[in-house]
């Protein structure tokens, strides 16, 4: 790039930065003309090249739907798969800009089976139009997507009512849906609900007023895109700057860096560090341009402080008179955006900020039917569903409630195993414990306590299929044990059901919740000294992986008792196999339920070719090497 180029790309930048950018998404039921709107907008724009006029031209021919016209929602449903379905199912994001504002606008599916891909587009938005098919009115899917506006926190919304012209541009129509409108979205939070009657095919009060519809004397959309006021709340904001990276480029410099999330920051102003309460000064404000006496919202720099204090990644710099909370439980709202359902106790990976840590959803308060909103229960999510629900993550984060702060409230969940996104939540407010509940000091020790048993405590996890042979081979291990002087405990699946977990059953969240609980139980025992030994189907992954994470390094030694599955079912002794089979049981491993086998066991024993006392030696010799 020529200098003359650069300078005229860094002019162009302050341009669009001094006209102030809205974002915007589009969102209704299928089929009522987003993409179209779009299209027209950006044609009405002139934001459209010849090449791609013509291309667009070719296109209608083969894909467009309004006759011998330029079908404008092809400039947006740029998937081969959206075109010849004739639906959007991906988030389609533009970019545009006038004279007087730039943007950026997310057109969303329609179909309910892509709701994620909505959320996904409006959790950056400041504003949404929700259209709505004039000949079709109010539909359930109108009230989802203004409830997932809602939700995640859209305060102005802009009711196009389009395909006026197929309603002969009716007054009276328009009149009725957006008095049914108003009446079902009442108890939403919207500060601003602007109705426009408009023909997206046509341009009608797009961007130029319409002469059949005269009625009408509201501004036209693109007049009041141009005009919404979306920045009044942010700019009331106290300041927020979660901390990116410490930029320690030389011993003389140190600064932290991250994108301002809220209010404004000066030179000389006061921070605290929101966890430690640590106070301090800004010295400096350094951003790639140089040093400036003051940042506001949205812009990155690189704080430089008066002194030397402790700050990480995943840090928030704060006022000192707005501090956010500090906590490790919270209720959320949250919306599931997987195919396999949220299990509660299963534990997941929190993003919220810079911070990433681990997290339970620890109990699912009740979950929201988004088309009458209300409110029914339940024990999992699965895709698409929200719920509001109990969090409980490994150590505490900083946090606002979303209403007050989409940044510092909003957060997503990550599957540990394969780092999809999962979910995403909207934090209400955080869970205090009971005041008078603090940790006890204790004089003796695990420490002493396997000092005094002459032993490493550990926690021996057998995993298997039913019929494998685990309970056999552990009782066997634990005789062993005990003849050697040992101190042990055996806990059976089958016996803890009879007790700790009666109130079970076998679905996936009951297992998860099975194995938490036996988890803590173990652990409480191996703080007593004790080599336990656990017995049980434990067919997750995760679950594994969270007991392993209650214990100290090497204080949990999982053992596959790897045994195929059509052997296990010929050592059927209870017949439950056979009733799995004849479909008496559900929900069991191996036939209509998974099995995750171990994939970095400590030790794994073939049953199928090692008799049980044989197995029970193999283990025993390696924790005679190990402890």
């Amino acid at each position: 790039m020529t200098r003359q180029a650069e300078a005229v790309a860094i002019a162009t930048r302050a341009e669009e930065a001094a006209k102030g950018l809205l974002r915007f998404l589009t969102c209704g039921s299928v089929d009522d003309g987003k993409s179209t709107l779009i299209g027209r907008l950006l044609y009405d724009s002139k934001l459209i090249m010849e090449d791609q006029l013509r291309s667009l031209a070719d296109d209608s021919k083969k894909h467009g739907t309004v006759g011998e016209d330029i079908d404008l929602a092809l400039l947006v449903d740029g998937l081969e798969a959206e075109r010849q379905q004739g639906i959007t199912i991906d988030v389609a994001y533009r970019f545009f800009s006038t004279a007087r504002r730039s943007f950026i606008v997310a057109d969303t599916p329609g179909h309910e089976q892509y709701s994620r891909n909505m959320a996904t587009g409006a959790s950056t938005c400041d504003l949404a139009i929700i259209l709505i098919d004039a000949r079709k009115g109010v539909l359930t899917q109108t009230l989802r997507h203004s409830y997932l506006v809602h939700l995640l926190g859209i305060k102005h919304v802009v009711l196009a009512v389009n395909k006026m012209d197929l309603v002969g541009f009716a007054e009276g129509r328009f009149a009725e849906i957006v008095a049914d409108y108003r009446a079902a979205t009442s108890q939403l939070a919207f500060r601003d609900v602007l109705p426009i009657p408009l023909s997206a095919r046509f341009g009608d009060n797009v961007t130029m007023p319409s002469n059949r519809m005269p009625w009408y004397r509201g501004p036209m959309l693109l007049e009041h895109l141009e005009a919404a006021d979306v920045t009044a709340e942010a700019g009331r904001s106290a300041f927020a700057l979660p901390v990116q990276w410490v930029n320690r480029p030389h011993q003389d410099f140190r600064g932290f860096a991250g994108t301002i999330v809220s209010g404004r920051i000066a030179a000389g102003d006061p921070v605290v560090v929101a966890k430690s309460g640590r106070a301090t000064r800004v010295s400096r404000i350094v951003t790639a341009d140089g040093d400036r006496a003051e940042a506001s919202t949205g812009q990155a720099v690189t704080l430089v402080l008066d002194e030397e204090i402790d700050i990480a990644r995943g840090d928030v710099l704060v006022e000192p008179r707005a501090r956010p909370e500090v906590a490790d439980q919270f209720a959320a709202h949250l919306f599931w955006m997987h195919e396999e359902p949220l299990l509660p106790g299963r534990r997941y990976l929190l993003k919220l900020g810079a911070e990433l840590v681990p997290a339970t959803i620890t109990s699912i308060r009740h979950k929201i039917d988004v088309n009458t909103q209300e409110e029914r229960p339940g024990r999992t999510l699965e895709l698409n569903e929200i719920a509001f629900c109990n969090l409980h993550t490994t150590q505490p984060i900083v946090f606002t409630a979303y209403t007050e702060n989409r940044d510092l409230g909003g957060f997503i969940l990550i599957d540990r195993t394969t780092n999809q996104t999962v979910g995403a939540g909207m934090v209400e407010f955080g869970l205090r414990r009971a005041s008078n509940i603090h940790h006890q000091h204790l004089d003796i020790d695990k420490a002493r306590r396997a000092a005094q048993k002459g032993q490493k405590p550990c926690l021996v996890w057998f995993t298997g299929l039913s019929g494998a042979g685990k309970s056999t081979i552990a009782n066997i291990l634990e005789r062993k044990l005990v003849a050697q002087g040992a101190h042990t405990y055996l806990l059976d699946g089958d016996n803890v059901r009879h007790g700790l977990n009666k109130d079970l059953g076998f679905t996936d969240a009951d297992r998860v919740e099975n194995i938490r609980r036996v988890g803590e139980v173990a652990k409480l025992m191996v703080d007593a000294g004790l080599i336990v030994l656990a017995s049980f189907i434990s067919p997750f992954r995760d679950e594994r992986r969270m007991v392993r994470d209650l214990l100290g390094e090497g204080e949990f030694i999982e053992v596959f008792v790897d045994t195929p599955l059509a052997i296990a079912e010929t050592r059927d002794t209870k017949g439950l196999y056979k009733k799995a089979r004849a479909g008496q049981i559900k929900h069991f491993t191996g036939i209509d339920s998974p099995y995750e086998p171990p994939e970095q066991a400590e030790v794994t024993v073939a049953t199928g070719e090692l008799s049980a006392e044989a197995a029970a030696d193999q283990i025993l010799a390696y924790l005679t090497s190990h402890l």
